[in-house]
């Protein structure tokens, strides 16, 4: 099923000359990765703190942008100047879940949204990036297949603070778009234990 994430080659196409740029400035891919996560911290206090606000809601689309800029950085600084390490793999993978989490939970406190299908969304986001790094440990790669990683959850997510934040209000279009989301990440989620398990596609 298409993702976002089969964007990503011509995503990091665009990046590399900045990538380029950064590695000759002496920048690792864990300053990067720590960047991401702070950044991601800060927005996700402020929409927690704010929650009746539309600022913070304004701002998720751009952070998420940026923080995804920023995570196909740290792994391209990796891979393609020989900067990978055990540590950067670990802060990688705990980033990205502390991040998500940041960003996404505190939804779940602006007025008349459904706590309960974010909370399990959310939750499920977590699995979903377990489910993938599982494969590792059966001797498979990294998974990553569709059709609600990363990428998906992102889009989603800034849709959702674009038009909260512009005053649109909450109803029932919200919760069938969480519901519905929450569907497709548990098929993500057997998606990437199935093809781990099988060994093949989307890796």
């Amino acid at each position: 099923m298409p993702s976002i994430y089969d964007l990503k080659p011509a995503f990091q196409g665009l990046l590399r000359p900045l990538c380029a740029r950064l590695a000759a400035g002496g920048i690792t891919p864990n300053q990067i990765t720590l960047a991401a996560l702070l950044l991601s911290l800060a927005n996700g206090t402020a929409l927690a703190l704010y929650a009746t606000e539309a600022w913070p809601l304004l701002l998720l689309p751009a952070v998420l942008l940026v923080r995804m800029a920023l995570n196909a950085l740290d792994g391209m600084l990796a891979r393609e100047h020989g900067m990978q390490s055990r540590l950067g793999a670990v802060l990688n993978e705990l980033g990205d879940v502390l991040a998500d989490t940041a960003l996404y939970l505190p939804l779940a406190l602006v007025p008349g949204v459904s706590a309960t299908l974010v909370v399990l969304l959310v939750f499920l986001a977590i699995l979903t990036e377990f489910a993938g790094i599982q494969a590792i440990q059966i001797g498979a790669e990294r998974r990553y297949d569709g059709p609600f990683g990363k990428s998906d959850r992102a889009l989603l997510f800034g849709a959702i603070g674009l038009l909260l934040g512009l005053g649109l209000s909450p109803g029932p279009w919200l919760m069938l778009l969480l519901a519905l989301a929450t569907v497709l990440a548990l098929l993500t989620v057997l998606n990437r234990v199935r093809h781990a398990l099988l060994g093949g596609g989307q890796a």
